[in-house]
C-alpha cells in the first residue's frame, strides 16, 4: 500500500432497475420494486470505484461492514446512483459515507467500511 488514500474521494456506481434486481426475485421481499440487496451491493461497487486508483498490483479490498437504511422504494425502470465518499483511513481499513439516489431523490443511506487485502495472501487462506 505504497499510494496514500485520499480523505473525500468519491466513487460512483449506477444500475437500471430490473427483473434481475427486484426484491421478489432476489429473495428479500415479494414485490418488484429495487431489492435491498441490489442496494448494498451498488454501494460496495461505488466504495471499490472510489479506492481503486490508489491499490497496487495484487492488491484489493473487501468489505468489512455496511450500515444502512434503505428508506424508499423504486420501481422497475428507475435508474439508481450510488456513491461512495471515503471519510476515513486508518491503517489498511478504509471507511466510506455511502449513499443511493434515484434522480435527486436519497433512496438509501449509511456507512461502510473496507479492508485493503493483498489477494494472493488473501486467496491462500482459503486453500488452508
Amino acid at each position: 500500500m505504497a499510494k496514500e488514500i485520499s480523505v473525500g474521494t468519491v466513487g460512483t456506481a449506477e444500475v437500471a432497475v430490473t427483473a434481475v434486481n427486484t426484491a421478489d426475485v432476489m429473495g428479500s421481499g415479494t414485490l418488484p420494486v429495487f431489492a435491498t440487496p441490489a442496494m448494498c451491493a451498488l454501494m460496495e461497487k461505488a466504495a471499490v470505484r472510489a479506492v481503486e486508483d490508489f491499490m497496487e498490483d495484487g492488491e484489493s479490498t473487501v468489505g468489512i461492514k455496511l450500515a444502512i437504511s434503505h428508506d424508499a422504494p423504486s420501481p422497475l425502470g428507475a435508474e439508481i446512483t450510488a456513491t461512495a465518499t471515503i471519510t476515513a483511513v486508518e491503517g489498511r481499513k478504509v471507511s466510506f459515507a455511502v449513499e443511493a439516489r434515484e434522480g435527486d431523490r436519497i433512496i438509501g443511506k449509511g456507512t461502510h467500511e473496507r479492508f485493503i487485502i493483498d489477494c494472493e495472501r488473501f486467496m491462500n487462506k482459503l486453500k488452508k
